[in-house]
């Protein structure tokens, strides 16, 4: 058998495990609703502490900046038990949110962007 040359295998990603909410949100740009939905991010608006998420499916959510959160704990441990059919999130995505690990002692910091709130104290 022969396998196709032409299929790109995702590479790994390591982050670090406390990453502050909105840095990490902007960079994998996945929400897991209460329901355990993953919904795609369309846009995150900043407000201090407070960030407001714009879906796909053009629902909102109204977040705090949270290490601990049922989020960012969902987000780190990848528990959802779908993904929304309206926001139609790409098969590679997927992929790539599956081969992301995060480690206490070893990864990227995600380091400060152009948005300098997401570091705030």
């Amino acid at each position: 058998m022969v396998e196709n040359i032409n299929t790109k295998r995702v590479a790994k990603r390591y982050y670090r495990k406390k990453n502050t909410l909105f840095s990490l949100l902007d960079k994998i740009k996945l929400w897991p609703s209460r329901t355990g939905r993953l919904h795609g991010l369309k846009t995150i608006e900043l407000k201090g502490e407070i960030a407001t998420l714009t879906t796909h499916c053009g629902e909102t959510y109204s977040i705090r900046n949270s290490r601990n959160s049922r989020a960012a704990r969902w987000l780190r441990n990848k528990f959802y038990s779908c993904t929304c059919s309206k926001c139609r999130i790409p098969d590679w995505k997927l992929e790539k949110y599956g081969q992301t690990f995060f480690s206490r002692a070893y990864g990227s910091f995600l380091k400060k962007s152009t948005r300098e709130e997401y570091y705030a104290p």
